[in-house]
């Protein structure tokens, strides 16, 4: 199926049924009264989280979602069968936002989640309601009230620990095919990657993480160029950004510090919050190069980026340095668990946290 990360559709509840206009008719009952019951309520429509989803494309299918409307009241105080509420599946990760008015309605991130988007119209009075002192015999009674309509816009941020992000051809493919079961297309021409990728990698026993792999990024992609930036919002729930930079590029008039730059540019121009993340630096494609100028290149490059935070040198295609990149990512996912654990616990209140290796 199509990966579909965008999609809009209308909803509509149901209407509230009639109330009744009845008068109690029975023999040896003289003077009964009124007695017509209130209309039924009208279904609402709700959104339901499903981890079993992971594409709006069905949204592109069916565009109107109705709830059922409420019933009539009848005679004898009888209410109306309400309508039956409308709960539709969407994928976790799901932004829901009305279109008419900007406002975000709410974010679906575990399974489960469930949010009200249109609520039901209110049945109308049956004519015992307006039963009076000096209203013996009402006739009046409610229509019912209109269920909400609305349009929506969904936007589904994909939910991963760890988000990839890069040039064309940095090998982002390259290494979530080696370091998970996730089989993106892997090619040696741009853009090769036309929507996010998700794989799961294992680091032992019980020890994983989710990493998400976006199509590549150039210079000008917040005014549109290449891909544009539209996949960066699959970025914005991890909580570590490896920055995948090609120390051997084809082209001899690639320079990767210039490249960093123009990717943190992008990243700043698109979300301030998501530039802020933690980012590590992977200087990929040693294998290209012998052993000594690989490392050579590689401290050139973060000398002239002065960048003092966490680096490794991999290559993604042999799998060289993998191993010790993943476990140190798993380590620095885990200690935020480990900080909480020990402020829980008075005798570790103390302990000095420990930083990655």
């Amino acid at each position: 199926m199509k990966f579909v990360d965008e999609a809009r559709v209308r909803v509509q509840a149901g209407n509230g049924g009639r109330g009744s206009t009845s008068f109690r008719r029975e023999k040896f009952v003289p003077l009964g009264g009124p007695d017509g019951g209130d209309g039924g309520n009208g279904g609402s429509v709700y959104l339901r989280a499903a981890s079993g989803i992971n594409t709006l494309a069905d949204f592109r299918i069916a565009r109107t979602y109705r709830a059922g409307h409420g019933e009539p009241g009848g005679g004898n105080d009888c209410t109306g069968r309400s309508g039956a509420d409308l709960y539709v599946a969407v994928p976790l990760g799901t932004v829901v936002q009305d279109s008419d008015t900007r406002e975000q309605l709410g974010d679906l991130t575990h399974d489960g989640d469930v949010l009200l988007v249109a609520r039901g119209g209110k049945g109308g009075w049956g004519n015992q309601r307006f039963k009076s002192s000096t209203n013996r015999s009402p006739r009046q009674f409610g229509p019912g009230l209109p269920g909400e309509k609305r349009a929506l816009e969904f936007e589904l941020r994909v939910i991963a620990d760890v988000g990839l992000l890069g040039l064309p051809n940095a090998g982002k493919s390259t290494l979530i095919r080696a370091v998970s079961a996730a089989r993106p297309k892997v090619a040696d021409y741009p853009f090769t990657t036309l929507h996010p990728n998700l794989g799961v990698v294992a680091v032992g026993e019980h020890r994983s993480f989710v990493m998400a792999d976006i199509p590549g990024l150039i210079e000008g992609a917040a005014e549109g160029a290449g891909l544009g930036i539209r996949f960066l919002r699959h970025l914005q729930r991890t909580r570590l950004l490896l920055h995948l930079v090609d120390i051997a590029p084809l082209d001899p008039n690639a320079d990767p510090v210039r490249d960093v730059r123009a990717i943190v540019r992008e990243l700043k121009k698109f979300d301030a919050a998501l530039a802020s993340k933690p980012r590590w630096l992977v200087l990929n494609k040693r294998d290209l190069l012998p052993a000594a100028e690989a490392e050579e290149r590689a401290r050139t490059i973060l000398r002239r980026l002065k960048h003092r935070g966490p680096h490794f040198l991999i290559s993604g295609a042999t799998g060289q340095g993998t191993k010790k990149l993943c476990e140190a990512v798993m380590t620095a996912l885990e200690q935020p668990a480990r900080a909480s654990a020990r402020a829980s616990s008075p005798e570790d209140a103390d302990a000095s946290p420990r930083g990655v290796a």
